[in-house]
């Protein structure tokens, strides 16, 4: 079954965006083909022989990045009147490939933050800004962290916080083999220092 153009083209551009090459390509497929291999199976019997191709789309789809930070949270709108009490998106749903085995980890985050200039962050800025910094490799402790630092950086604000909820295949397919959800926080500015504050988000995001 042949790739469709459209995704064809979308795997070009991306290709190009990282500096990849069609010999990259090859030898990425090529690797699929020796992992199934390795796991007893011949990649070339009807069922699998598509499958290189449509595992190393699958990756570059699944890490395809929404935008940089500076950019996604460029968007400030000054007409939602004088805001400056906290602001909580959430719960928002996500999908991330743990680094160490490559195997998705999924959950969800609350973002929150407090203005300090009456401007706020458009409303589908925060998931994009998941997005970016899921879509890749990743630890949930850095991406946690990684999403308040961006606010803390392009947003004029008194302080970000996250938290995130996520449930790791690595541990619940391979391993212990048991389910272990994990949680973790990242607060700065007065989420940090203030402790109304931080109770004030950590009672918004409650499940």
């Amino acid at each position: 079954m042949s790739t469709p153009q459209f995704l064809l083209t979308q795997l070009e551009d991306r290709m190009a965006e990282v500096g990849l090459h069609a010999h990259d390509l090859d030898v990425a497929e090529a690797g699929i083909r020796a992992l199934l291999r390795l796991m007893g199976e011949d990649p070339n019997r009807a069922g699998l022989t598509a499958t290189p191709t449509r595992v190393v789309n699958a990756f570059l789809e699944m890490t395809d990045k929404p935008g940089e930070p500076a950019k996604l949270l460029a968007t400030m709108f000054d007409d939602a009147g004088p805001v400056d009490e906290m602001i909580v998106v959430g719960p928002i749903p996500f999908t991330s490939l743990c680094e160490h085995h490559l195997l998705p980890f999924t959950g969800h985050a609350h973002i929150g933050y407090i203005p300090t200039s009456g401007g706020v962050i458009g409303l589908s800025k925060l998931p994009r800004l998941l997005e970016h910094f899921a879509r890749r490799p990743q630890v949930q402790e850095r991406l946690t962290s990684q999403i308040t630092t961006a606010i803390t950086e392009h947003v004029p604000c008194q302080g970000a916080a996250c938290v995130i909820r996520a449930v790791h295949s690595c541990a619940e397919m391979r391993g212990v083999r048991k389910p272990a959800p994990m949680k973790t926080s990242s607060l700065s500015g007065v989420f940090r220092d203030d402790a109304t504050a931080r109770s004030e988000f950590f009672d918004l995001t409650r499940d």
